[in-house]
């Protein structure tokens, strides 16, 4: 007991300090999973995962103590499952089994939006790279803005950043921010003519035999274009073919729940090895989270913008709302586009066209991804 408490009152008081203000980070973190709802399935382990590292020679974490190396079980798990981009891989392929990319089979061209809601992810890569990250740090906060948690845990991993924890928070926390920090950019750039334009819906028949090849089409076609993504799109789309097979369902079933599920409550308590008080409570990590917000502003004018350009070129107009769902927070930002033509109009119903340029959202982010490690690592060579 002696020197238990020998040990505790060795820490100096600035290490305590640290310490439990990684506590109150990690209750503020498991209070949102349950008070308000957000992302709870991540937020909840990661924030327990918060505490977990940062208690006092915390044996859930590799350590060096008095010359000997004990290896801790979350320590073992990021090796396993985030340092090698296992888990993000596994993630992906129940993410893909979700997906119906029937809307977007149904009007193609949602898939513009999706490219142009991507916006925020270069725009941030910029601006990070002039606050005084170096270009793989950079990279790594602008991915952010993919809004896909797991394509961001991909690419930061890939660039060894040393900010991946406060870039996992803040890639999930304003994921589940979407339907607050969506809003008022949209009102802001649209006027109110814009946001009444009704979009007819023609419902089509896609063949089975289309939903089988799109997944392999898509793969092939990325694979060409940004062969870095391969791993990430193939993931995504081997897990969609799952279920447009028609012969795995059980297989289909397993992928969405068991293995999501799985996977996300380790990523969770795996990802927090990163958050660890020396690591996380620094300048950086706000200047991350104010880069991880201004990428989502900049991805949902991007779509935005686009659709009212494209608009001045085109017979049949585009609500402009409808380019705001092109990021890949699936299926948040296309609900929050149908609400709010709802609340505009309540026959204005955009809700198919909104999850058309969402899916293809989640693909354009997994394609910006590998482009985003094609592009930096011409950059350093």
């Amino acid at each position: 007991m002696e020197l238990l408490f020998g040990d505790l009152m060795a820490i100096a008081p600035l290490e305590w300090a640290k310490m439990v203000a990684m506590w109150v980070i990690g209750g503020l973190l498991i209070y949102l999973a349950i008070k308000k709802d957000m992302e709870p399935s991540l937020l909840l382990p990661m924030g327990f995962g918060a505490i977990l590292v940062n208690l006092p020679m915390s044996g859930a974490i590799t350590q060096t103590i008095n010359g000997v190396v004990e290896e801790g079980p979350l320590s073992v798990l990021f090796d396993a499952g985030i340092a090698n981009e296992l888990f993000p891989l596994l993630l992906f392929i129940g993410i893909g089994a979700m997906i119906d990319f029937g809307p977007l089979l149904t009007n193609p061209k949602m898939m513009l939006f999706g490219a142009a809601a991507q916006f925020g992810i270069f725009f941030t890569l910029a601006m990070a790279a002039l606050m005084g990250f170096d270009l793989k740090d950079a990279a790594s906060i602008a991915i952010i803005g993919a809004a896909d948690g797991p394509t961001s845990i991909f690419v930061s991993n890939y660039f060894h950043s040393n900010y991946i924890g406060p870039i996992i928070v803040a890639a999930y926390s304003y994921m589940a921010l979407v339907p607050i920090v969506q809003p008022p950019v949209i009102r802001l750039l649209t006027t109110k003519k814009e946001r009444l334009i009704r979009m007819p819906y023609e419902q089509k028949n896609i063949s089975k035999t289309t939903r089988i090849l799109f997944p392999i089409v898509v793969t092939a076609i990325a694979g060409l274009v940004a062969p870095r993504s391969v791993a990430l799109v193939g993931f995504l789309m081997f897990g969609n073919l799952l279920r447009e097979c028609g012969v795995l369902n059980s297989l289909s079933e397993t992928a969405q729940k068991v293995l999501a599920n799985l996977i996300t409550l380790l990523l969770g308590l795996t990802v927090a090895v990163r958050m660890q008080a020396d690591m996380f409570l620094n300048l950086q990590t706000l200047m991350i989270l104010a880069l991880g917000l201004v990428a989502f502003i900049m991805d949902t004018a991007g779509g935005v913008l686009f659709a009212k350009i494209l608009n001045l070129f085109t017979k049949n107009k585009v609500n402009p709302m409808v380019g705001a769902a092109g990021i890949s927070a699936f299926p948040m930002s296309s609900r929050v586009v149908h609400k709010m033509g709802l609340k505009e109009d309540p026959q204005n119903f955009l809700l198919m066209h909104a999850a058309g340029a969402n899916v293809a959202g989640q693909i354009a982010s997994v394609i910006a991804g590998g482009l985003i490690i094609k592009l930096i690592e011409s950059l350093i060579a």
